[in-house]
């Protein structure tokens, strides 16, 4: 700090001038301390030495700013600058860390030397990447929204579009490279895989090459694209494909399982595929049995053949996990009310012998009271739903989907002489009600597997973690609808959105899962800072045990009353081995 004297119509004014460099690295100063005009420093100063003595004050003043006492004085007279951003989010910087822990720098260095074009490639992924995360919306928001982080971008708004097509151009390179930075980082548990698909629909009315009409999982009357994702064993992402909407999502597995087989080298005489019964094809199945490779896969106990229906719904012979000694009958527990309480929480399981043209396999089903208790309160709950609906005569349409309570509802348009009746009635159908109780308590999967049953069993409980992958991307992640439309484009959105879904599950494990997903969105959404000019900045958010949490892991520190300019770029800059 220095003084500084300005000379106005014969009259001094004094103050006191700050030096600072902000973070752009511009130098730039502010006005620290306003003492006066000359008669007002010469009464608080002295008359003699005035100038020797605002020295000294100064020079301890410096003192004080080494040690890091900053003073912040506003005045509630001066109108704030215009057009001048000073409210900037820090919450995405844990998110870098972690992005800078798998390097993807060098992956985006490489592609970038293959094709010899000017912009940075790494920095404009890495902004896709932190705002899919903190705040997703279309691509033009998101360039205007990247603009809310403490390190502004420096691309333009037609770099981040030409940037997609290369990005999409190296889809399956980018996802190789990623998952071999991150077993430098961490255990990967690619013994276990699981496989399962989705679509997302696109706001259009024709369809093309890639968003073609399709089942939509969402009941949308639009044009799909589907993805397929893998997962490895702890619930983190491995890779994932985009295929047509109107593709029959079987045919996408085994030339997907081939491709990340050879290109992450994964050990294939060790792999055990988990995925449901919508992928439950001989073919499949075949597939996963070379090289003594193993499958688990969730089957439909409905489809199964009467001989099997008769095997599974016989109330004897069944067993419980651990417990090799003694059967089980369930019809004796479940006319028994201590029985029945004592037993609630327990699985039963029954192994039957099965096979399909090419695989042998054990047939595994499972049975809970829970689960039944379970299964019937559900139903109930939607069947409620199915009376009020032709109550208030709000029956649009039928349906057979098996979460859709409109499944319970049936018409009669015709009198019993079978002519065309000239209203439609509406009506609970009991027989459908009574075709679904059969099941309730049941869960069955196939599997070549022999050994502990439990090992097995916790292989497809693991299932849940890859439907809760689709929900962050589809409901907190806003993956869709998707408002691009050229092939490229579109490809190589999903592929910012599998980053971000994999670094923020690596985030969610670092954390140790404690959180749920959305108290970890919302601390990092609202990691605001205030910057106060010349001095740092100061935090807007509240303190939590998880900001605390997220501080310690990553070893650096937002939540001081103030952070200055000093501290803040060391944050920006430190190396940190996570």
């Amino acid at each position: 700090m220095r003084l500084n004297i300005r000379k106005k119509n014969n009259y001094s004014y004094y103050s006191i001038i700050k030096d600072y460099t902000n973070l752009d690295g511009k130098r730039t100063t502010k006005i620290f301390e306003k003492l006066g005009n000359q008669q007002q420093v010469e009464k608080r100063f002295g008359k003699a030495n005035t100038i020797d003595n605002i020295k000294k004050y100064i020079t301890d003043l410096n003192k004080e700013d080494k040690e890091e006492l900053i003073k912040i004085e506003l005045n509630p007279n001066k109108r704030i600058v215009g057009d001048n951003k000073i409210n900037f989010n820090v919450g995405y910087l844990f998110l870098e860390k972690l992005y800078n822990e798998l390097n993807i720098k060098s992956i985006c260095d490489s592609i970038q030397d293959k094709y010899q074009f000017h912009f940075d490639l790494n920095e404009i992924l890495s902004y896709l990447v932190y705002a899919r995360i903190i705040y997703p919306s279309s691509k033009l928001e998101t360039f205007n929204q990247c603009k809310n982080f403490i390190v502004k971008p420096s691309f333009e708004l037609h770099d981040e579009y030409r940037a997609l097509s290369y990005i999409a151009k190296n889809m399956d390179y980018i996802q190789e490279q990623i998952f071999i930075n991150s077993k430098k980082i961490m255990k990967r548990n690619s013994k276990i895989i699981y496989y399962d698909c989705t679509n997302y629909f696109f706001e259009i009315d024709n369809q093309d090459d890639l968003r073609k009409y399709g089942i939509s999982k969402e009941h949308r009357p639009n044009p799909l694209v589907g993805m397929g994702l893998f997962m490895d064993g702890d619930g983190l992402p491995l890779s994932f494909n985009i295929y047509p909407g109107n593709k029959n999502e079987q045919t996408t597995l085994i030339p997907e399982e081939s491709k990340i087989i050879n290109n992450f080298k994964l050990d294939d005489s060790k792999i055990i595929l988990c995925t449901d019964a919508g992928l439950s094809s001989d073919e499949i199945k075949k597939f996963n049995i070379k090289d003594s490779r193993g499958f688990v896969i969730t089957q439909s106990i409905k489809k199964l053949k009467d001989a099997y229906k008769k095997q599974i719904f016989d109330k004897s012979n069944w067993r419980i996990v651990n417990d090799l000694k003694n059967v089980y009958d369930l019809s004796t527990i479940e006319n028994n009310t201590s029985l029945r309480e004592k037993y609630y929480n327990t699985l039963f399981y029954k192994i039957i012998e099965t096979e399909t043209k090419s695989v042998k396999q054990d047939l595994i089903v499972t049975f809970s009271f829970k689960y039944f208790d379970y299964n019937r309160t559900i139903r109930n709950n939607q069947i409620e739903r199915a009376k009020k609906s032709i109550e208030s005569g709000n029956v649009k349409r039928k349906s057979k989907n098996q979460n859709d309570y409109r499944r319970f509802i049936d018409s009669l348009n015709v009198t019993d002489d079978g002519e065309v009746a000239e209203n439609i009635e509406y009506c609970i159908n009991e027989e459908i009600i009574k075709q679904e109780e059969i099941y309730d308590g049941y869960y069955g999967l196939t599997t070549n597997l022999v050994g502990e049953i439990e090992e097995i069993l916790k292989i497809v409980k693991g299932r849940w973690e890859i439907e809760e992958s689709f929900k962050i991307m589809k409901s907190d992640f806003l993956a869709r609808p998707i408002n691009l439309s050229r092939e490229d484009r579109i490809k190589a959105h999903f592929m910012t959105c599998f980053i971000s879904l994999l670094i923020y599950r690596i985030l969610e494990k670092k954390l140790n899962y404690k959180y749920t997903t959305s108290q970890i969105l919302d601390t990092l959404r609202n990691m605001n800072m205030l910057e106060q000019k010349g001095c740092g900045y100061q935090p807007l958010y509240e303190r939590t045990q998880l900001t605390d949490e997220l501080h310690e892991i990553f070893r650096f520190n937002t939540d001081y009353e103030i952070v200055s300019y000093k501290k803040m770029k060391k944050i920006l800059n430190i190396k940190i081995k996570l």
